[in-house]
């Protein structure tokens, strides 16, 4: 417990992160200090929203600035503590950044049953990537039983939740995903009804044929096009929850918008935004109640475990633009980080 290898933004990307905006340091561990303690990382929280927080624009988080410890999702281990609530032995999840150690007096900081899972468990379904499936389905998507409910990157952590919970309140569920293997894991292993493989031609033609009768629920975490596929397809009153557009993260021109967005007029339907930290009061309930379905058997919670070091994060990064993932990707630094 002598050094803390850190990852820090050189300097912004242009198109995909590459290796070279990285700076990998080497620092002296934290310590403490009254009311504090510090956390040996485990694991590591790999997100598309990652993408966004290196660019110098304005949006629902300051962006990483340059000089500053890569911002992560993460869980660890208390290993000195001068905290009360959070006493050594203690697994936390916090947002601790990509290093080895982190000090925290903490706030925003949960304490991880290990009753419930791996600790990995805490940054994919019991984290912000079930919670966002949680609040952005259920709360913003508003699925009926009998609904039609479609999901891009759904073989992603979070599609992958989404349409699991549709499945669960009575939809019919249709994914996106990339590849016959992925779309065969859908229907097959996650109870999906269809799966669509956008990287076939006609699209939109086979979206339509696994949707006859339109789309009630659209839970968009890609954007472009096949975001204006599934507005020229919405049933009446339809519901489109935007969580994200992982298409459009690394383009270095801006991006048009929507061509087929006028079918929100004519459908009478909303497209909503949302952030699934402004449920956070909620979240012991909505973690109950995904907790209590995983472990029936109702939700299958599929993870991409990359092992390594910190120092391997920029490489796990670009993981998630390739698609080679399934499920949440999540970078387990355990072994080295006890070294």
């Amino acid at each position: 417990m002598s050094t803390n290898t850190t990852v820090r933004l050189a300097r912004r990307p242009e198109g995909e992160p590459s290796d070279d905006i990285w700076e990998i340091v080497d620092e002296p561990v934290p310590e403490a200090g009254p009311g504090r303690f510090v956390v040996r990382v485990q694991c590591v929280s790999i997100d598309p929203a990652m993408r966004g927080w290196l660019d110098d624009v304005p949006s629902y988080l300051p962006p990483v600035r340059i000089g500053d410890v890569m911002r992560a999702l993460t869980v660890g281990e208390v290993v000195e503590s001068q905290h009360s609530r959070f006493p050594v032995g203690t697994i936390v999840q916090g947002t601790f950044g990509v290093q080895d150690y982190a000090v925290s007096d903490g706030r925003e900081v949960t304490i991880v049953d290990p009753a419930l899972g791996t600790a990995s468990i805490y940054l994919g379904v019991l984290g912000s990537t079930g919670l966002t499936a949680y609040y952005g389905l259920l709360q913003h998507g508003r699925p009926r039983a009998g609904d039609t409910v479609v999901v891009s990157a759904a073989a992603g952590g979070v599609g992958s939740i989404v349409g699991q919970l549709a499945r669960i309140s009575g939809c019919r569920v249709v994914g996106i995903a990339g590849g016959p293997e992925k779309c065969r894991y859908l229907v097959d292993t996650l109870g999906f009804d269809a799966a669509v493989d956008y990287r076939q031609a006609g699209l939109r033609r086979n979206l339509a044929e696994s949707c006859p009768s339109g789309i009630d629920v659209y839970f968009d975490n890609v954007g472009g096009q096949i975001l204006d596929s599934a507005l020229s397809l919405l049933a009446m009153h339809a519901r489109v929850v935007v969580c994200g557009a992982i298409a459009q993260y690394n383009a270095t021109e801006r991006q048009p918008g929507p061509s087929n967005y006028l079918s929100l007029l004519v459908r009478r339907a909303s497209m909503s935004g949302f952030l699934y930290f402004d449920h956070a009061v909620d979240f012991p309930v909505a973690r109950r109640r995904l907790a209590a379905w995983v472990s029936d058997g109702s939700i299958i919670a599929p993870e991409t475990i990359a092992t390594g070091t910190v120092k391997d994060f920029p490489a796990t990064l670009r993981r998630l633009f390739s698609g080679d993932n399934l499920g949440k990707l999540v970078l387990d630094i355990a072994d080295r980080s006890s070294a």
